[in-house]
């Protein structure tokens, strides 16, 4: 076989968000021998040294929020004309791949891919202004677009939503399965007792994901279940403020800010609950992989319905009664349940990251040229 159709990936760094790592999930779990990854990134991430080990190139260049609106536009005209031999750009900026796409559009790039992680946009009133503005570009500038569900989709794409392609957030679920051991393993590498109950949750520090809410919900929690504990994994740009408000409520022994971690899966073992209330999401990867852990998730009923497997572990929660996750969380907390759960769910819902990587590499295939014979190699029940 020739070389492999290189496609190139437009983030803004590959640290690990939710889209970076099923980025890196699908990129582990491709065929290299027929398809290979680039990146163009603005910022370092973690995952660079990774990418580069698997053969990946990684290109830079300044972020608008850096540069302003006409330099970045130029640094990705000058990019994209530069290496005008891509067949494949696909972007994960939401409404900025407006810019992203016109750009590669212009210097000849035949296949433009637009992917939707998300249901709203991030910033005050004239970031999101800019941000739809910007996004109007993605309809005349990409021809291709994919989702992580239909409500993403919907959001992005709009009108165009149905004719999307849904690239469900698969994982590798059998890292995540619950352990006895590696919870105790955990537990005690983070000084947590083994009777202590654990509120958990995996998410960046910033205004999407509500944390001021979950504290809030925390610190009620605990005043009626004193040996509880709410363990917080990520960073971000809230963090300072977080603990400052972890500090003033006077919480700091029942909250544990662990920062990122590259073992989440090992992590996810030690919670006993997981709480999401985000303000919007597209499919969060994270809840993905709780229910694989087997965690029992509430969640905001922001969130799609298309996150919940079926395997009776999703409660969804409206975020304007407070008072009911504080009463969810306790009557929870007194029952108790199995953390075992069936893998081959995972595979009959499409998120088995198999299916997703080799659904993936069937539409790159596609756009890069390969023979029919090349695409029916691929496994036959992926749709």
């Amino acid at each position: 076989m020739g070389t492999p159709v290189r496609v190139l990936h437009v983030v803004v760094n590959m640290n690990r968000g939710g889209a970076e790592t099923l980025i890196m999930n699908l990129y582990r779990n491709i065929d290299r021998s027929k398809v290979q990854f680039d990146f163009l990134t603005c910022k370092e991430g973690v995952f660079d040294s990774e990418i580069k080990a698997m053969g990946g190139k990684i290109y830079r260049i300044p972020y608008v929020s850096d540069v302003g609106h006409r330099r970045y536009v130029r640094e990705l005209n000058q990019f994209f004309y530069r290496h005008s031999d891509y067949q494949i750009v696909h972007s994960h900026l939401d409404k900025m791949s407006g810019l992203v796409l016109r750009a590669a559009k212009e210097a000849g790039i035949p296949n433009r891919i637009a992917h939707s992680h998300n249901t709203s946009s991030e910033g005050g009133k004239i970031a999101t202004l800019y941000k739809w503005y910007v996004g109007l570009l993605i309809d005349k500038n990409a021809n291709h677009l994919f989702a992580c569900s239909q409500l993403a989709a919907r959001w992005l794409y709009a009108s165009k939503s149905r004719s999307s392609t849904i690239i469900k957030n698969g994982i590798e679920f059998e890292k995540f399965s619950f352990s006895k051991e590696i919870r105790k393993q955990i537990r005690k590498e983070l000084d947590i007792s083994n009777k202590t109950f654990v509120l958990g949750h995996v998410g960046r520090f910033a205004k999407q994901k509500n944390h001021h809410f979950l504290i809030e919900v925390f610190s009620d929690f605990v005043k009626l279940k004193k040996d509880s504990l709410l363990l917080l994994a990520g960073d971000g740009p809230l963090r300072s403020e977080l603990e400052r408000k972890v500090k003033n409520l006077q919480l700091e022994k029942n909250v544990k800010f662990i920062g990122i971690r590259s073992d989440i899966h090992h992590v996810l073992q030690a919670f006993d609950v997981f709480v999401f209330p985000s303000f919007h999401e597209g499919l969060p990867v994270t809840l993905i992989e709780a229910q694989a852990a087997g965690l029992t998730c509430f969640i905001s009923n922001n969130i799609t319905t298309e996150i919940d497997l079926g395997m009776k572990l999703i409660h969804q929660l409206s975020l304007k009664d407070k008072s009911s996750w504080v009463d969810h969380l306790i009557a929870f907390s007194e029952k108790s349940t199995s953390r075992y759960q069936s893998p081959l769910v995972f595979t009959l819902k499409g998120y088995n990251i198999l299916q997703s990587a080799r659904q993936l590499e069937e539409n790159y295939l596609r756009m890069g040229g390969e023979k029919n014979e090349e695409i029916n190699h691929l496994h036959p029940n992926v749709q």
